[in-house]
């Protein structure tokens, strides 16, 4: 039989390493009984060997309690066992974030989160006021810290603000992740005009300032 479709672009990149992107929007990850990983629920497309796929509940009662609380709606899954690990995200692009341990530390919204080791610890986090729950997207964020790796999706190409110099906005929609030290704030630019239907539709944005980078997206998650 022959096709394009078996070129060598499109077959499997064989490989022991941990973390290796078999395009730009699709990851394959190796997993051994000494390393598991924790991913989000239905980022799965393939695997092969013998691998299994476990809910992952809080790790901690703080996580519980907060899961609890805020009804945090990101399941995760713990993947351990011996193979290969197909993961995507509507055909997303995919970009590893390497946290180096100490006070090396991130947070990730939750509908951009695809992998991480499960040597990282991680925590959930919520953003207050009233713009975060009126948008829904950007409410709950995962913060992870510790030495490991991370695997985020992104629709399109990332883009990356400095917001040491000057505040900066950002559509929650929008957002995939942060500097953890930076703590962001609800900005809303609600006039009479947006009571009567003839707002902008950018009634609420997230505020960083400070030393550190939030990663944008070309694409707003509704």
């Amino acid at each position: 039989m022959r096709s394009e479709l078996f070129a060598a672009s499109h077959q499997e990149k064989e490989s022991r390493q941990r973390w290796t992107l078999q395009s730009a929007k699709m990851l394959r990850t190796y997993i051994e009984p000494s390393g598991p990983l924790i991913a989000t629920k239905g980022a799965m497309v393939a695997y092969q060997g013998n691998v299994d796929f476990a809910h992952q509940g809080s790790t901690s009662v703080g996580q519980f309690l907060k899961k609890a609380m805020t009804s945090e709606d990101t399941p995760m899954m713990r993947v351990e066992g011996h193979g290969e690990v197909f993961f995507a995200r509507a055909a997303s692009n995919i970009f590893m974030m390497q946290l180096e341990g100490g006070s090396d530390s991130l947070c990730v919204n939750s509908s951009s989160m695809l992998a991480f080791d499960a040597s990282l610890n991680w925590d959930i986090k919520r953003i207050k006021g009233v713009g975060a729950l009126a948008t829904g997207s950007g409410l709950f964020n995962l913060e992870l810290s510790g030495q490991g790796t991370a695997a985020l999706c992104c629709q399109g190409e990332p883009m990356i603000l400095d917001c040491s110099q000057t505040p900066t906005f950002v559509d929650p929609q929008a957002v995939v992740c942060w500097s953890a030290n930076l703590v962001p704030q609800i900005k809303a630019a609600v006039s009479l005009g947006s009571f009567i239907g003839r707002g902008s539709g950018e009634s609420f944005q997230l505020q960083f300032h400070g030393p550190g980078f939030v990663v944008v997206q070309p694409a707003e998650i509704f």
